[in-house]
């Protein structure tokens, strides 16, 4: 094994082991499909069914012109003899291992490496071969032929990478042979005729809890997966956790139908919404070959099964090292981009991440600055002010998936920082946004608090800081960090929460204390305002009373004024009192007051009764207001027609009359 992994070091340029090892299981440890996939076209590529008679010469030294012919005609490579290897220098390490890196090799027509692909679409299955030099976007054209779904509407999801754009390359993807892909498409409603592949679709966004137990440790592990989710990106979570390389896994209890590493859980047939697991360290590489039948089920987490391995550890090379569990980040996109414009951005991208990473059970984690997650803990009410939770990620940490997918994921946990805290997270990976937030922390909380976070080291995150706010600074109550275990986590969260509570008890009733003064102050602001308000309208009554008092006696005066002037005006028309001796009918009338008084004046018996209206009138007794009647008979004068003589009136010689008000 290591030989192979020293080879393709020595033939790609790869220095960094744990590339290689990733490179030669995505081949299925085929070493010239490995060194194919990245080396040049142009440089010259060793034949993938050249395989052991060029390898093997390899070994031995340069070959002639006459045995590379016959080699790629597939004859074999005759051993060296004796003489020919005591005589021949002893070549460089590379060259020992590569045929590649000799200038003097002979260079072998590429024969392109072909891709096998077993594509599912609803209740359809399409097997397509490609070749490695092919794009994404081509597959999509065949399988719009195949299928009839436009490229357009069309997803191509299951690569291990994530999503990838249609000129992708293959061979970029440093691909195995066998591939599973689906389709899926959104935009196209599904007939009745499809109902199997609705339920497909339903699954693959379905969440499933694994219940893996360890072995070993006699340890339960509850994972959250998508149904998108493909086995062996479960294997090397589960790598994470318990530190057995991928290839060194032994695992009772998927099913029989789960035989490539490549199929997503929903495809895989294991039980929803719970299913359990069993894994172990394979004891020995030759017990892995030979199954036996009472462990048909055991299904070994390799994407090199079978193949004999030495112990890495004999080399000196520690398993961690070798297959890359430090760096597994680099398969997946960053939990937040860096140099995002605001932070709102970063936390909407980080959250959609978290959910695709590790299913949508999470904290709900606050979208905006860290001011405003502030703001919204510490400065309201204070039965309404929450702890506030920061979470701090860091993808090159391996305690990372564990903390997320058990601890954050955590339906108690969850439910509880729901309830009590105000969540906001940050992703520390790159190291602009980890300046960022020690810029934010040194804003908010003071130096100490970033610079207790520069001392935590990569492997010690990702970091929980539990903060509460007081009256004059806030105040991180704990750090929380990533080897912990649920209930450890829940026990600090709960004992943060009582000091919290405590806290927030003394706020309260000093806020109950203060609404209190505050209360009677507004109650005597209230009844001052009151009363003010009451003199106020009082005194405008008063005012609005005696400006009315004024216009009445206005009016009245007025009114008498202009009676007074119609009572002379009238006084001055009325024709002269006649003379009892004159010798023409005289009509004599005494008339009565309202008041009791009477009076008296002579009239010509010719003279109109207007006249005599006239007359009362000019004493005050206007003819609109009052009514002049006879004793007896009793007759309404007033009734009469003005124009008629006293004579025809009968007011001759003489009448008592009397004034009454009209009704």
């Amino acid at each position: 094994m290591l030989h192979a992994v020293f080879t393709s070091k020595a033939c790609t340029g790869i220095d960094n082991i744990a590339e290689a090892i990733t490179l030669l299981e995505l081949n299925n440890w085929d070493l010239v499909a490995a060194i194919n996939g990245v080396i040049p076209q142009e440089n010259g590529i060793l034949q993938s069914n050249f395989s052991s008679e060029a390898s093997q010469a390899s070994m031995y030294g340069p070959l002639s012109h006459s045995e590379a012919a016959d080699a790629a005609a597939g004859g074999a490579v005759p051993p060296p003899s004796s003489s020919s290897s005591s005589s021949s220098p002893p070549s460089s390490s590379a060259s020992a291992f590569c045929p590649l890196n000799s200038s003097s090799r002979h260079i072998v027509e590429r024969q392109p490496r072909m891709l096998n692909f077993r594509v599912e679409y609803r209740q359809r299955t399409v097997e397509l071969v490609l070749e490695e030099g092919s794009t994404v976007g081509e597959i999509k054209q065949i399988l719009e032929t195949e299928l009839g779904v436009p490229v357009s509407k069309m997803q191509l999801k299951g690569w291990k990478s994530g999503d990838v754009s249609d000129s992708t390359v293959l061979r970029s993807l440093h691909l195995p042979k066998n591939n599973s892909l689906y389709v899926l498409t959104p935009d196209i409603a599904p007939t009745a005729s499809t109902s199997k592949n609705s339920a497909l679709q339903e699954s693959l966004n379905q969440n499933f809890l694994l219940v893996i137990s360890h072995r070993e440790t006699q340890r339960d592990y509850n994972l959250n997966f998508p149904g998108s989710r493909t086995i062996q990106e479960v294997k090397r979570n589960v790598s994470d956790l318990t530190n057995i390389p991928v290839r060194h896994q032994q695992w009772e209890g998927w099913p029989a139908s789960a035989s490539d590493d490549s199929m997503t859980l929903a495809l895989s047939g294991i039980s929803y919404p719970c299913h359990h697991l069993s894994v172990c360290r394979r004891s020995s590489p030759a017990n892995a070959q030979e199954p036996t039948e009472e462990c048909a089920d055991v299904h070994m987490i390799s994407d090199s099964e079978g193949d004999d391995y030495e112990d890495a550890s004999e080399f000196g090379v520690d398993d961690t090292e070798m297959f890359g569990m430090g760096s597994s980040s680099c398969r997946k996109s960053p939990m937040m981009p860096e140099n995002s414009e605001n932070e709102a951005d970063a936390l909407l991208h980080f959250t959609a991440e978290f959910s695709s990473r590790y299913g949508e059970t999470h904290p709900m984690f606050f979208i905006g600055s860290l001011e405003a997650a502030s703001q919204e803990a510490f400065y309201g009410k204070a039965r309404d002010r929450k702890l506030l939770a920061i979470y701090l990620h860091n993808d090159d940490s391996v305690l990372s998936n564990v903390f997320c997918s058990q601890m954050m994921c955590a339906d108690s946990i969850v439910s509880y920082l729901s309830q009590n805290f105000i969540t906001w997270a940050w992703d520390v990976t790159k190291e602009a946004n980890k300046a960022r937030l020690l810029t934010m922390c040194t804003r908010h909380f003071g130096s100490v608090v970033a610079q207790t976070i520069r001392t935590y080291k990569t492997d010690q995150f990702p970091l929980l800081l539990i903060v509460m706010g007081k009256r004059t600074s806030n105040e991180v109550l704990n750090v929380i960090q990533g080897n912990t275990t649920v209930d450890e986590l829940m026990m600090r969260l709960m004992g943060a929460m009582e000091i919290f509570t405590a806290q927030q008890q003394e706020d309260i009733k000093d806020e109950d204390e203060r609404e209190a003064r505050e209360m009677v102050k507004r109650e005597q602001d209230e009844a001052y305002r009151l009363s003010l308000e009451a003199d106020r309208k009082k005194r405008e009554a008063q005012e609005r009373e005696e400006a009315e008092q004024v216009r009445l006696e206005q009016m009245r005066k007025e009114q008498e004024e202009e009676k007074e002037a119609i009572r002379l005006s009238l006084e001055q028309a009325l024709p002269p009192e006649p003379n009892e001796e004159s010798g023409e009918q005289i009509s004599k009338l005494r008339i009565r007051t309202p008041s009791g008084e009477f009076l008296e004046r002579r009239f010509l018996g010719s003279c109109k009764l207007q006249v005599l209206f006239d007359f009362v009138a000019s004493k005050g007794y206007p003819f609109d207001e009052f009514k002049l009647l006879t004793t007896f008979p009793r007759r309404n004068i007033t009734q009469l027609e003005p124009g008629s003589t006293l004579l025809e009136a009968k007011l001759f010689p003489q009448e008592t009359l009397f004034l009454e008000a009209k009704e």
